[in-house]
């Protein structure tokens, strides 16, 4: 992984725990055939994909928190 796009990422999504999960999961998809959200004239690896894509703000995410009985 390239260290610009991990510092750019971190910019959007500046929790490193929710960044490793969002990229491992859209690591995942791009492994399973999805098609990549940005274009590039280099070949890139699914983990800098992933990456361009939170730079570009073509995936985001959300947190969910659990209902509290009571």
């Amino acid at each position: 992984m390239r260290d610009e796009y991990i510092k750019a990422a971190q910019k959007v999504i500046p929790d490193p725990n929710i960044l490793i999960n969002v990229v491992s999961r859209r690591v995942k998809q791009l492994k399973f055939g999805q098609r990549p959200l940005v274009e590039s004239l280099e070949r890139l690896s699914p983990e800098d994909t992933a990456l361009r894509e939170i730079i570009e703000r073509k995936i985001t995410y959300e947190l969910f928190e659990p209902e509290k009985e009571g």
